[in-house]
């Protein structure tokens, strides 16, 4: 069995408000998804864009399969989302009229070994906010230490 992939986006949750999320399959070519099983690849500074009606996620980082010959991939390309017709109409709905905006969350494989993409459409936080949840932050891991102690 091989061993599952989880690679996260943690500035995600402090940049955005998260409203909903949507789990999405990814299209991959062999070498993509070799590295990414290796675990070689990042989000973090990755967004998701329309063109038409497909989702396309930009920006990600996967790196080279250190195997692949010329048939090998490029980092950073432009790697199209798989979704349910109905909830790409949704999304597409959101994007254009509120304002909002796709953030990928976390990549991984699941137990067939598919690479999947958890997004989430989120609107921007301000300095305001991002301050609001450092002192969350604080506050809990404070907690968490008293706890500890007793």
């Amino acid at each position: 069995m091989q061993k599952t992939v989880n690679i996260l986006n943690k500035r995600a949750k402090f940049d955005y408000e998260i409203l909903e999320k949507y789990t999405a399959g990814i299209v991959l070519t062999g070498t993509e998804i070799k590295s990414i099983r290796l675990g070689k690849a990042g989000i973090a500074e990755s967004f998701c864009e329309f063109h038409g009606t497909e989702l396309f996620v930009i920006n990600s980082h996967i790196e080279e399969y250190l195997y692949g010959t010329h048939y090998n991939h490029k980092a950073k390309s432009e790697r199209k989302l798989l979704l349910n017709k109905r909830e790409l109409k949704g999304l597409l709905k959101s994007v254009q009229n509120k304002g909002l905006t796709i953030i990928p969350l976390r990549l991984f494989t699941n137990e067939k070994g598919l690479a999947k993409l958890d997004i989430a459409l989120c609107r921007g936080k301000k300095t305001y906010d991002k301050r609001e949840s450092l002192k969350e932050q604080d506050t809990k891991r404070d907690l968490d230490r008293i706890k500890k102690s007793f």
